[in-house]
């Protein structure tokens, strides 16, 4: 599609596909690479992807092999390289031509399609449009609203996982200096739930395996996870688990390609052969019944044990390593069938045959994602996923373990580096005391509370590094309106985005280098770090020529405010960090457990920061693991209603669609589609391809309504309805969040359908 063209649904439905990757994945991969940076740039960035010393991916988080293939990248990680890489720019002729009313009426492709930002570009109060401004002229007047506001809690400092270890620790240093915790980002969004549940009960909040804990796992169970999209090179490992006889239980309201099988291009069997059949067993479960599933499956093990003493359980490691064994059985054995079978639409036989394939397995890990976090009750529920797995001592050893499956490249790394509203006592005292100064104790606001800040007036700054928060957040309206309250935003981006259009009295885009890009600094070559998913650290170093030489690095950006607005009498050392970013990593060192001798490692090819689970300690009150007791939960919609989960197309990258097609799924050249299973919309009154607005009831009453989407008849969960995010984020309460980790409930709100009052 041209550049030029916005795109319009025009709907075409093919049967879902059965396998994943393959040669159709590496034809849409260049293809797409092609069309987007010409011949010469997606050969100096795939050859680098994932190697050492070369672009760490954008695309994901998952963890590269040991021994890696010379093209290590899926489809998906190639495309978004490419994507960055983009010949296209936007330049200040296209700011001019375009009002920012008129991009705001543009659909997100359109607004990525146009290209790399090239310069820093300004809306003033009462302007039509962006036009240029100088970087200082930027810094200044960001540091003057800063230094305006009455209390530093006016300001919102906003990260995306994009961002490496180097400049989200600077973000959250310069935040901290200026006085606020209020530092938003978007496992807020995501994976907020996993941190809660995880700390609550084994006293870190992050997974406990390693990739050779998943090639030797004696059964995976993959849970509200679609690899074959959201991070493609997890099928291999999962090809890999199946060759050395592992078995995987896939459950998920969507029958996924890259679940059922995996053709891998880098395999003759994948190419000319059928390839591998990666579920075992698939277990199309209603969304919300994840919580009811491991619940019985809980009592399944104690019954189990009950006939067999001695012989299911792990009671040694019971005994040693946790806490409240006994109120959790009696809590457990409570757990009804009926309710179970209610909950997760499956059959009994169903739930049994995966307890047998857990009777059978020694070493079990347990994978999950959105689906299971951003559920109102997520966070009981990986409460309830730990409980199982302690049960028979699948904690601490090979093969077994927890594993939360991020989707941005460092979203855990910001994490680590301080990226949080309510960072630890002992995180905020060594930082204090490496840099001289006392960081603010109050909590700060994550990004729901940081929404009804804008919204209420009590915020009036919104910083945004990296991301595209309108998009990302729930509650669309709610969102946009609150961040049009702003005095100022400002948005730190490679590419335009629907964060740019949606702006405050005042707006600012600060355009920066990207992944690919060559970072040099004081005339040497800059490196940056990422964590993956499984806590691995490693480097990345960009290959291309920058898409303007007006670019600045984020560390250069961070730095540079931090100077502007902190003023001559702060004493951290910004301009050196911007010079050399060993600087920044040796600061790092002293303030982060686990990053001593940080330049040192780094540049000895990476590391693993240990798991204290796996060391045997759990960082809790106790000292131990900690059984829970869930109070048992359903998403149970009234009559009418179905159970929506928002979730992305395969051609798309976070918020961004690349194209309007999701092959996987059969559905081409549309979005704004809703997956319902044929009987429930034939019981609902509709036809398959009728034209819908679906509508969600909060409890005080309000609707919300997404307007002019056309029905799918689709292999759905029985209650269920899929639509793509963010299209369907317009649907989900700003208070409607999860319990404990207030994630936003994008995979569990209550819709009904009504014959279409608009086109959408």
């Amino acid at each position: 599609m041209a550049s030029n063209e916005d795109p319009r649904d025009d709907l075409k439905v093919t049967p879902p596909k059965r396998w994943a990757a393959g040669v159709p994945a590496v034809a849409h991969a260049m293809e797409y690479s092609i069309h987007q940076a010409g011949l010469k740039r997606p050969a100096l960035t795939l050859l680098n992807l994932n190697q050492v010393n070369g672009i760490d991916c954008p695309g994901c988080a998952w963890p590269d092999p040991g021994h890696r293939h010379k093209n290590e990248y899926c489809e998906n990680g190639a495309k978004h390289v490419n994507d960055e890489a983009t010949t296209r720019r936007v330049r200040r002729e296209f700011f001019a031509e375009h009002s920012v009313s008129e991009l705001d009426g543009k659909s997100d492709m359109w607004l990525n399609h146009q290209g790399r930002l090239t310069e820093p570009m300004i809306k003033r109060p009462g302007a039509t449009h962006y036009e240029p401004i100088t970087w200082d002229g930027a810094f200044d007047v960001i540091a003057g609203e800063l230094r305006g506001l009455s209390s530093p809690d006016e300001a919102l400092f906003y990260t995306s996982g994009r961002v490496s270890n180097e400049a989200a620790f600077l973000f959250q240093l310069f935040a901290r200096s200026f006085g606020t915790n209020n530092l938003p980002d978007c496992s807020n969004m995501c994976h907020e739930s996993s941190g809660s549940g995880l700390n609550e009960t084994i006293g870190v909040g992050k997974g406990t395996v390693s990739l050779d804990d998943i090639y030797a796992a004696d059964l995976i169970l993959i849970a509200g996870q679609n690899p074959g999209t959201n991070h493609p090179r997890m099928l291999s490992a999962l090809e890999k688990t199946k060759r050395n006889g592992g078995k995987i239980v896939a459950i998920n309201p969507l029958p996924e390609a890259g679940l059922i099988r995996f053709k891998n291009p880098q395999q003759p069997s994948g190419v000319v052969g059928r390839g591998i059949d990666i579920a075992d067993q698939f277990l199309k479960i209603r969304p919300g019944g994840d919580l009811a599933l491991f619940q019985m499956l809980g009592r399944l093990l104690l019954e189990a044990e009950d006939a067999a003493p001695g012989q299911v359980l792990d009671h040694k490691f019971i005994a040693a390593n946790t806490t409240d064994f006994d109120k959790f059985a009696e809590h457990v054995r409570s757990t009804s069938w009926d309710d179970v079978l209610r909950a997760t639409g499956l059959a009994r036989e169903e739930i049994e045959e995966l307890h047998r394939r857990v009777l059978e397995s020694r070493s079990i890990i347990v994978c999950w994602a959105m689906g299971i976090t951003q559920q109102k009750h997520g966070v009981p529920t990986i409460r309830e996923i730990v409980n199982f797995l302690l049960l028979r001592g699948n904690l601490g050893r090979p093969g077994a373990g927890v594993c939360p499956v991020r989707g941005h490249s460092n979203v855990q790394g910001d994490r680590t580096m301080g990226i949080w509203e309510q960072m630890p006592e002992s995180f905020m005292t060594a930082l204090g005391d490496e840099f001289g100064f006392t960081p603010p104790a109050k909590h700060g606001f994550d990004s729901v509370d940081a929404v009804r800040a804008m919204r209420d007036g009590a915020a009036s700054v919104f910083f945004g590094l990296a991301g595209n928060f309108v998009r990302a957040m729930s509650d669309s309206d709610v969102t946009e309106e609150a961040l049009r309250k702003c005095r100022l935003t400002v948005q730190v981006s490679t590419k335009l985005n629907r964060s740019h259009t949606v702006c405050g009295e005042t707006a600012i885009i600060l355009p920066t280098l990207g992944r690919s890009d060559r970072d040099l600094q004081a005339g040497e070559e800059q490196f940056v770090t990422v964590e993956n998913s499984m806590s691995e650290i490693s480097a990345s170093r960009g290959r291309l020529e920058p898409a303007s030489p007006d670019l600045l690095s984020e560390v250069a950006i961070i730095s540079r405010l931090a100077r502007h607005t902190l003023g001559p009498e702060n004493t951290i050392d910004w301009e050196g960090f911007e010079a050399d970013y060993d600087r920044i990593r040796d600061h790092i060192a002293h303030v982060v457990p686990g990053f001593e001798d940080f330049n040192a490692r780094i540049k000895q090819g990476g590391f693993r920061l240990q798991s204290a689970v796996n060391e045997g300690r759990y960082q809790t009150a106790s000292g131990k693991a900690v059984f829970t007791c869930n109070d048992f939960e359903m998403s149970d919609a009234p009559k009418g209603y179905l159970v929506l989960q928002s979730l992305r197309s395969h051609d798309q990258w976070n918020t961004i669609p690349y194209t309007m097609n999701d092959r996987y799924r059969g559905i081409h050249n549309a979005r704004r589609i809703v997956m319902v299973h044929p009987a429930d919309i034939a019981e609902l009154g509709f036809a398959d391809r009728d034209l819908v607005d679906m509508v969600s009831v909060w409890t005080d009453g309000t609707e919300r309504r997404a307007a002019g989407f056309q029905v799918v008849g689709y292999p759905a969960a029985r209650g269920s309805a899929a639509a793509y995010f963010p299209e369907a984020n317009v649907l989900v309460p700003l208070d409607s969040v999860a319990h404990t980790s207030n994630t936003p409930t994008s995979k569990g709100v209550y819709v009904r359908l009504e014959p279409a009052t608009t086109q959408g």
